[in-house]
């Protein structure tokens, strides 16, 4: 199964190593358990620019795509998502300002303009206020975050629900299909990996 095309539901999990976030995206079951392989993505950790590359697989032979900051350390980055052979096939960057109460990123793709902001308000503000303490930060968040994705008519494009794992876990939907599954993997990894930036 290809990304790029018709996938409506899949997971992505975080694997979690001593210099590089990894990330598996995988077909979801009608119950959203993890099914086939899709992509498996790779990020270092404190790098000057944000890039995150998407492979077939774990011997990261064959590049599928990537999303990769176009400025440098910068908490209002745009990041543009790029096909195999480096042309921009969408774009995303997570309003500053509207982070501060609720965290909410703006999506393009072919066409398609997205803004996304997490579900909850109270459990954005639970997540902070978990965040500010010095003593839980350390600890593993008890909040769930999930965003959804609305496009200008208000119709939704994409959401992604944090799932109950030890691990990060999500459950990411595309209804219709209508958003390229490459654009829509790169976001919900970001929304992982940049969350708190």
């Amino acid at each position: 199964m290809d990304l790029a095309y018709g996938v409506e539901r899949f997971t992505v999990t975080q694997k979690v190593t001593f210099l590089v976030n990894r990330y598996e995206i995988r077909t979801a079951g009608a119950d959203g358990r993890p099914g086939d392989l899709l992509a498996f993505a790779q990020q270092k950790r404190a790098a000057f620019r944000e890039q995150v590359n998407f492979y077939q697989d774990e011997s990261r032979r064959l590049p599928l795509f990537s999303f990769r900051a176009r400025q440098r350390l910068d908490i209002g980055a745009t990041y543009d998502v790029l096909d195999a052979d480096g042309r921009p096939i969408g774009s995303f960057r997570k309003d500053f300002g509207a982070s501060l109460l609720r965290s909410t990123w703006h999506l393009e793709a072919s066409g398609i303009q997205a803004t996304g902001s997490e579900r909850s308000v109270g459990v954005a503000l639970g997540r902070r206020l978990w965040e500010m303490l010095p003593v839980l930060d350390s600890l593993p968040s008890p909040f769930r975050f999930h965003f959804d994705f609305l496009d200008p008519a208000g119709t939704l494009l994409l959401s992604s629900e944090r799932g109950q794992s030890l691990r990060d876990r999500y459950l990411v939907t595309v209804p219709g299909a209508r958003l390229d599954g490459r654009v829509a993997a790169a976001m919900a990894v970001a929304l992982d990996a940049l969350q708190d930036r």
